[in-house]
């Protein structure tokens, strides 16, 4: 079946069950569920996908704050695809730069990312505690969940591209 990325313009409220997917931390997910612009995926009347982008304090750069595909579609291209369209439609604003936070713990996400060609960037130690809303405990493929890397992915080779980065999969 076809899949479909769109900029959502609904509530967010409706999409947080997939932001809830990729955030751990009930406190940030509230902190930023309303920021920025979301990209979403979808297959006929279902929703499979999101990906949020928001503002940084440098107006040259975008983050690409939370991204999730329901279990079931994983690994079909539809998060390639949610990031192509994030960093298409960046570029074309003229962004010179997407960052994208993923925990060092991660090693799929940050498989994921090297793929699609962000680098990394720095270390952010002892990022995900209790003191920021995270439960203690967390272990992600036999890592204990502690430290946040940071990583960009420079936009400009994509500032030529022209064409929308929203239509079918």
């Amino acid at each position: 079946m076809t899949v479909t990325i769109t900029w959502h313009t609904g509530p967010r409220r409706e999409l947080r069950p997939l932001f809830e997917l990729a955030e751990d931390s009930v406190r940030e997910l509230d902190r930023y569920l309303e920021e920025g612009r979301v990209l979403v995926a979808t297959q006929g009347r279902s929703l499979v996908g999101h990906l949020q982008l928001v503002e940084t304090a440098d107006p040259a750069d975008i983050e690409l704050k939370n991204m999730a595909v329901v279990p079931d579609e994983q690994g079909t291209g539809i998060g390639r695809a949610l990031v192509t369209a994030a960093l298409t439609a960046s570029a074309t604003e003229g962004r010179a730069r997407m960052l994208v936070a993923t925990a060092t713990a991660d090693i799929g996400n940050l498989r994921f990312y090297q793929r699609l060609g962000f680098r990394f960037l720095a270390v952010e130690r002892d990022a995900f505690t209790r003191d920021s809303g995270y439960p203690d405990g967390i272990v992600l493929d036999g890592i204990p969940l502690r430290d946040r890397i940071w990583l960009s992915h420079d936009l400009s080779q994509l500032h030529a591209l022209a064409s929308s980065p929203v239509g079918d999969l």
